[in-house]
């Protein structure tokens, strides 16, 4: 099956970006915070205001860009999927780092502090 690379379709919203990009990030941003919260006690605040922001723009660059070449190059993700590391796990492990991410930030406004401490 020959997978659409034109620049709108990609990034449609059914499109592969959109989704495939914000899990990756998502992923990434969760385990970051709570492996740093862990290590330092900071919450999540406290790490974007010590220095975390250009951290974050740096790997979300990277992770966009890393995602989007294959895209822009017809390899859809199925066709890389495999029996353990298969691409609906990469989408529904996204889908819960993302609500994990904003249950982590919610819980520690609510806390006033670092969830693990």
């Amino acid at each position: 099956m020959q997978v659409s690379t034109n620049f709108k379709d990609v990034f449609a919203f059914s499109g592969p970006a959109p989704e495939t990009i914000n899990g990756r990030l998502a992923m990434l941003g969760f385990v970051s915070a709570v492996g740093v919260e862990i290590a330092s006690g900071k919450d999540l605040v406290a790490q974007l205001a010590s220095g975390g922001v250009p951290l974050f723009i740096g790997s979300a660059v990277l992770f966009t860009l890393a995602s989007l070449i294959p895209m822009f190059k017809g390899v859809s993700k199925d066709s890389k999927s495999q029996e353990i590391w298969s691409s609906g796990a990469e989408m529904l492990n996204g889908r819960f780092a993302m609500i994990g991410l904003v249950a982590l930030a919610l819980t520690e406004y609510l806390k006033g502090g670092p969830l693990i401490s």
